[in-house]
């Protein structure tokens, strides 16, 4: 279990990563947030998602915020970063994590449909692959898990 220090900075990060997923809830997304830092605390790279408001499957929160990441960064390896997302990473982000380097993983709530680092796959840290990277969940999990029930709680009321 991480020390007191650790559980602030990852609650810290996570933060940022609710308020994009937030904002993307606000615009009529799935309220999904993620966010990059380097392991000395930079912020690389904060993103929603955009999949309606882009028209785009692969606007994910994690692969916008993974694009976003590599350009400021200067380079698509993102060795020594870690990626802070709201809710377990599905199969299409969980190998772009992968693809990048990303050094950590950290995320929310668990996607029980659809999550693969966890949940439904091993894809972050399957010894088949060629990288792994370290993997902490539950990081401000409630309130995670909260935004999206309430986001789908809404859209379900809305139809009638």
């Amino acid at each position: 279990m991480p020390d007191a220090v650790e559980q602030d900075h990852q609650a810290h990060w996570m933060r940022q990563a609710l308020r994009a997923a937030s904002e993307a809830g606000e615009r009529g997304e799935v309220p999904i947030g993620a966010c990059v830092v380097t392991n000395d605390g930079r912020i690389l790279a904060i993103a929603g998602n955009r999949t309606r408001t882009d028209c785009d499957p692969t606007a994910h929160a994690e692969i916008i915020a993974l694009r976003e990441a590599a350009r400021t960064f200067g380079n698509y390896r993102l060795t020594d970063t870690a990626l802070y997302s709201t809710i377990e990473p599905c199969a299409m982000c969980a190998g772009a994590l992968i693809q990048a380097r990303v050094k950590r993983l950290v995320y929310g709530a668990r996607d029980e449909r659809f999550g693969a680092v966890e949940t439904r796959f091993r894809i972050c840290d399957s010894s088949s692959l060629n990288h792994r990277m370290e993997i902490t969940s539950g990081v401000l999990e409630e309130e995670c898990r909260i935004i999206m029930q309430e986001f789908f709680r809404a859209r379900r009321t809305a139809k009638g």
